[in-house]
């Protein structure tokens, strides 16, 4: 698979044209959705009442945790180049690594030693979570970046990121309900083999074409000159990326308070989010489609627009609006296929445009990877104190109280995006597509 340059460049072809090449390279995407779930959903809720750990010590643990990982992205990203420019094989070969670790770290975090509870959970728990996060950091920028190592046009690029976001959207659909229906043992044995599947995927994935550079030279000649944040073009892109991230993750935060409090639709929960994850995995064809007609800018710009216009109508929703509010997941559900399948193909082109393509996609994708763990963090940094300030808490059906959470939940992020809007509009302007790539 490695030695013939032709080989290389038929499934490289193969990536945008064929199923079988964009699902080996994608397939990885769905155990690394899978698993991102429980980690940051089940597993607090698993530790105090399975093991009766004091809520604030947890929350105190995982926050160092989740700041360390976040902070480890950029020398990951570094580490996934060094990987990519000594040879394929040897970057396989880690990420091998890093699968076998993160499936280990799972199944180490809920299911620790009857030794380690009587006399060093914590211990177990901070050391289990830091394999874990590292792991699944690696793995997710080391595929970030072999996805914008193999180029293309804008179209093509977009394929590429579809692929693996829209088998990490059909991951996280499956982890939202496996461990209420098979329970955790069930879940992490078939994430086990979900990870050894992809993994098998990817080593017949479309791979790169050889960098023109040797590893020496990755690792010490371009160091210096290779960081991102020289690039006026990804300080811009990200700039457009975390607003945009935030108004996104504004209503992921709040939606539960929404649905419960404004709608009093609890029961319908499993509905709701159901049809917003469906939504956003079907509607990747028709935002690849539009890419191939007006170009990956006006694209993103056609989503947030949907987004906005989506919240906007949320906000005016009460008790009892069921059909109305599925209509809002299915809207937005759309608005998020744009967000997903956009974004990393943009990236990419900045990338090859700079001059690092095939030699530092990792760097950028490390911050990057940085700035999507710090959205969320942003978002309920923002979003919760400012609805506590203005009088809402949980479980609250005053007037008032409800009416402060449908603004933030929907007005909030309606606000986030048309900043975000302005920002890609003024990066892309009105030019034909790729006239910025070039």
């Amino acid at each position: 698979m490695v030695g013939a340059p032709s080989a290389v460049a038929t499934w490289q072809a193969g990536l945008v044209t064929t199923w079988q090449a964009g699902l080996a390279y994608g397939a990885l995407g769905l155990p690394l959705a899978f698993v991102a779930l429980p980690l940051y959903v089940v597993l607090p809720n698993h530790y105090a009442s399975s093991f009766g750990v004091p809520l604030a010590t947890l929350g105190a643990l995982l926050l160092a945790v989740r700041a360390l990982d976040a902070l480890s992205d950029p020398w990951i990203g570094r580490w996934a180049d060094r990987c990519a420019a000594h040879s394929p094989q040897r970057l396989l070969l880690t990420m091998a690594g890093a699968a076998v670790l993160l499936v280990l770290g799972f199944r180490a975090l809920f299911f620790p030693p009857a030794w380690a509870q009587q006399h060093g959970l914590l211990a177990w728990c901070g050391a289990a979570l830091v394999i874990s996060c590292a792991a699944y950091s690696g793995l997710s920028v080391a595929h970030q970046a072999w996805g914008a190592r193999l180029g293309g046009d804008e179209a093509q690029r977009a394929r590429t990121v579809a692929w693996r976001e829209g088998l990490a959207l059909l991951g996280v659909l499956v982890a939202s309900v496996l461990p209420a229906l098979a329970g955790l043992s069930v879940t992490t044995v078939v994430f086990a083999g979900l990870m050894a599947a992809a993994m098998a995927a990817l080593w017949r994935a479309p791979r790169p074409a050889a960098s023109a550079r040797t590893a020496a030279a990755a690792a010490t000649g371009d160091r210096l000159t290779a960081s991102p944040w020289r690039s006026a073009q990804f300080r811009s892109l990200l700039a457009v990326y975390l607003f945009n991230g935030v108004a996104s993750a504004v209503p992921a935060t709040l939606v539960l308070f929404f649905i419960r409090d404004r709608l009093q639709a609890t029961a319908f929960e499993p509905l709701f989010l159901a049809s917003y994850f469906a939504a956003g995995a079907l509607s990747m064809p028709l935002w690849l489609r539009l890419v191939a007609r007006i170009g990956l800018a006006r694209t993103w710009l056609a989503g947030m627009a949907l987004a906005i216009a989506t919240f906007a109508w949320a906000a005016a929703l009460g008790a009892g609006d069921v059909a109305a509010f599925t209509g809002v997941c299915l809207a937005s559900g759309v608005a998020l296929g744009a967000d997903l399948a956009v974004p990393s193909a943009l990236l990419a082109g900045v990338i090859q445009k700079a001059g690092h393509g095939g030699r530092h996609e990792g760097a950028y994708f490390g911050w990057w990877h940085l700035v999507t763990k710090g959205n969320l963090a942003l978002a309920a940094g923002l979003a919760l104190p400012l609805l506590s300030w203005l009088g809402y808490q949980p479980g609250s059906q005053a007037p008032a109280a409800l009416q402060a959470l449908a603004l933030v939940y929907s007005l909030l992020p309606c606000a986030l995006k048309l900043v975000a809007a302005g920002l890609l509009w003024r990066w892309a302007g009105p030019w034909t597509p790729e006239v910025r790539m070039r």
